[in-house]
């Protein structure tokens, strides 16, 4: 009797410039030492270190397709020619950005016998949940959730906080745009009749 091998669902998570990509990349290269194939993919919707290949900020990177962020855009590539029969590890960054459908893609791949290894933020500019990181959060057999260190106390931080007017959702961008905040120092919301700027997070890594 063949014995099925067991899928698992790792989740990496928290605010921007915690290491979430570097994580990954780390994960993902072990399991290439470790003679496993492995495929990874990321979001047309963020290029900004590299166009094929997942970048963290400390400029470590490792080789990615890029898809729409849909899951039935990243389910036909995966599955395109039979592809999903000759990975073992798949790998997705910036999950934060495809469409709530890709939970139950991500069980089905876990249920196939796949390692799943996801980066995002869990957390939106307006500290409110993002996307589908959440329930991925709760179905995962481990989540790491990391902090970075705040900008204005140099405490823990586990808030992005976003510099500027903007109140759209995804508003992709770095520092400038963003730095990583304590809970006491980060501000939700902006009043747009007060000097002082009072705002929320998007992107991550």
């Amino acid at each position: 009797m063949t014995q099925h091998h067991v899928g698992r669902l790792e989740v990496i998570t928290g605010p921007m410039f915690s290491g979430k990509s570097e994580e990954l990349i780390r994960r993902l290269k072990r399991a290439k030492i470790a003679k496993q194939r492995v495929a990874c993919f990321k979001p047309d919707i963020d290029l900004r270190y590299h166009r094929t290949a997942i970048a963290s900020h400390s400029e470590q990177t490792h080789d990615a397709a890029v898809v729409t962020p849909t899951s039935e855009r990243l389910k036909a590539t995966l599955f395109e020619n039979d592809h999903i029969h000759e990975v073992d590890v798949i790998g997705i960054d910036e999950v934060q950005f495809f469409d709530e459908a890709v939970i139950p893609l991500v069980m089905e791949l876990v249920h196939l016998g796949k390692r799943v290894i996801l980066g995002g933020l869990d957390t939106t500019f307006a500290n409110e949940p993002f996307g589908p990181v959440p329930n991925l959060m709760a179905l995962a057999d481990e989540v790491t959730k990391l902090s970075a260190v705040c900008m204005v106390c140099g405490n823990p931080a586990i808030h992005t906080q976003r510099l500027g007017q903007s109140q759209e959702l995804v508003v992709v961008g770095a520092a400038g745009l963003y730095e990583a905040r304590c809970r006491e120092h980060f501000q939700p919301f902006i009043d747009e009749n007060h000097s002082e700027q009072m705002e929320l997070p998007a992107v991550a890594r």
